[in-house]
């Protein structure tokens, strides 16, 4: 029977390979900051809206039409750069 072990192609005879992950730590660290600042974004775009019987003039206030949008899209490219961002 043949055997179902797989070996590992390495450069040196006896030593293990380490897994490698398409990005590393601070890439990581810069998705989970530029996340933040999306759900930041997103969070200031909340508040109440208007209903049929009542008008709520807040929902066009500088900080949702502006500010959080804004907010929004930078956490956006930011995430680009994290993801681009190659580690010395």
């Amino acid at each position: 029977m043949k055997s179902n072990k797989k070996k590992s192609v390495s450069a040196l005879p006896g030593e293990e390979q380490k897994a490698s992950f398409a990005l590393g730590r601070t890439n990581i660290i810069l998705i989970a900051i530029s996340f933040a600042v999306i759900v930041i974004g997103f969070l200031l775009m909340l508040g109440p809206g208007t209903t049929p019987e009542t008008y709520n003039p807040d929902i066009f206030s500088f900080r949702r039409i502006v500010l959080a949008p804004g907010i929004a899209f930078v956490g956006f490219v930011f995430m680009v750069y994290a993801i681009m961002h190659k580690s010395k």
